[in-house]
């Protein structure tokens, strides 16, 4: 049989195969072509375009009107990376002018998005005079809000008004006992409201959010937070109902619950998932598209998916510099031009290199960790990498299963091979891997990967990375290492 990137039979509308990993391009051929239009280059909503787009959030929403478990907002905070968390408040003037500076700077980004480090929803006038002094000034750039979902309905009008066809909800359950379980209170029509009661109005006003806009054209991508024992059995049933009402994208997320953040979870040592349990639980989730790409970002995150470039456009910085948007705008139509052609140089690259070969069905799968710095391309060095993509290869073809975040083990000529904590905590981030990918590597690391069982690999640098994960899983079929169950990995 053929080995290819995988690609799914077309399914029904809204949703891609069981086990589908975001909207790479075969993933995307079913859509219609305005549909399309609207993903290709949005590095949320399009998995293959995360490689090449970067976004950006301004932090303009200060206040939430809902009271999460695993949320603790913090301010002037450059030391965590995760929702909520931000290092500087913005005035919707000073979010302009820094989405302006970093758009110039960043050419290759696209996307605009209010997350936080509250609700933006529940900051409306402070969101929505951004949105609007943005779509004046910046056309070219998508905007885009994610929202917990309890004030949507009295919005969706207004979001439409400023062309943010791209929405986010985060819906955790649909059953209000659950919901009890994860949200102490909400804040409703001038009332704290907890417990069952509370859960009861944010079910019905995100599921009436949701419809509302999907009927409006929007493209409305939802976020589960996975807490084990909580929801963990729920969120199947969650993805059945998001995906009936018209969800474009379904993105389960692992629990952050480090006591050092100070959540309630954290503090009470609620655990979060195992990668194992969460790529179980994303596949579970029956035919829904699903997101596995997601870097749980910070409110005031820049940069491609995966890195954060903010504190080099801090306002006292931005401040300094002349923007000329205008030449700006030129600049960034040519690069984005450029990128969309190397793209289809790259699919059409990655499709002469995909050669057919027999691997039996029933074959077993294996991991693959992938060093990448972007492009879609295995072109990082493995000790320059601070996270690995990780993609299953198996006989009918190659997905993206998720990403493992580490340290970074070379940090200069004086340093390299010295940090052999860093190592270690790498190969502990790769276990369950069987080969890592990478542009090249030092004997020692390598040493270290051989007796964990993992095989390093540099001989497919600057290929595809879906086409080199493929070549990999052939080579290893044809030289026997298919038949015995993968080495084991260190604790």
């Amino acid at each position: 049989m053929e080995l290819k990137v995988l690609g799914p039979a077309k399914p029904a509308a809204g949703g891609c195969a069981k086990g589908s990993c975001g909207s790479t391009a075969d993933q995307m051929a079913h859509l219609p072509e305005a549909i399309r239009d609207r993903v290709k280059n949005h590095p949320c909503y399009s998995e293959e375009a995360h490689h090449h787009y970067a976004r950006m959030h301004v932090a303009v929403a200060p206040a939430c009107n809902i009271q999460c478990n695993y949320c603790n907002r913090k301010y002037d905070c450059a030391n965590e990376s995760r929702p909520g968390v931000v290092s500087e408040l913005l005035t919707p003037d000073q979010a302009v002018r820094k989405t302006l500076a970093v758009a110039a700077a960043i050419p290759q980004m696209s996307v605009l998005g209010i997350a936080g480090p509250g609700d933006p929803l529940a900051n409306p006038a402070r969101t929505f005079e951004t949105f609007r002094q943005l779509s004046e000034t910046a056309p070219d750039i998508k905007l885009c809000v994610s929202t917990n979902g309890l004030s949507v309905p009295e919005h969706v009008d207004e979001l439409v008004r400023h062309n943010i066809d791209h929405v986010t909800i985060t819906i955790n359950c649909v059953d209000p006992e659950v919901g009890a379980r994860i949200y102490p209170w909400i804040f409703w029509k001038n009332r704290r409201i907890r417990g069952r009661k509370a859960a009861e109005i944010l079910i019905e006003q995100q599921q009436r959010g949701l419809e509302m806009l999907v009927a409006r054209g929007v493209l409305v991508k939802v976020n589960s937070v996975m807490i084990p024992g909580v929801n963990d059995e729920h969120l199947p049933e969650v993805s059945r109902v998001v995906k009936e009402k018209g969800a474009f994208l379904h993105n389960v997320m692992p629990l952050i619950a480090e006591a050092e953040h100070g959540t309630y979870y954290g503090v009470m040592g609620q655990r979060g998932p195992t990668q194992a349990e969460l790529t179980a639980l994303q596949d579970a989730c029956g035919d829904m598209n699903m997101m596995r790409h997601c870097r749980q970002c910070r409110a005031d995150a820049v940069g491609l998916l995966g890195e954060d470039r903010g504190q080099e456009f801090t306002m006292a910085r931005i401040d300094a510099m002349a923007i000329d948007y205008a030449a700006a705008m030129e600049r960034r139509a040519a690069i984005h031009a450029a990128i969309e052609a190397a793209r289809e140089d790259g699919r059409a690259q990655q499709a002469a290199m995909t050669a057919p070969a027999a691997v039996p069905a029933g074959t077993r799968p294996v991991l693959i960790a992938v060093a990448s710095a972007g492009q879609g391309l295995v072109n990082q060095h493995f000790g320059h990498a601070r996270e690995f993509l990780v993609y299953e290869a198996g006989p009918a073809g190659v997905r993206f299963v998720g990403h493992r975040k580490t340290d970074q083990y070379c940090v200069g000529s004086s340093t390299c091979g010295d940090a052999g904590t860093a190592l270690e905590r790498t190969i502990r981030a790769l276990a369950g891997c069987e080969v890592v990918l990478c542009s090249k590597i030092g004997i020692e690391p390598w040493g270290a990967l051989e007796a964990a069982g993992i095989q390093p690999n540099g001989e497919h640098a600057m290929e595809p990375v879906e086409a080199a994960a493929a070549a990999v899983y052939r080579e290893m079929f044809e030289a026997g290492a298919l038949d015995a169950a993968p080495a084991a990995q260190i604790a």
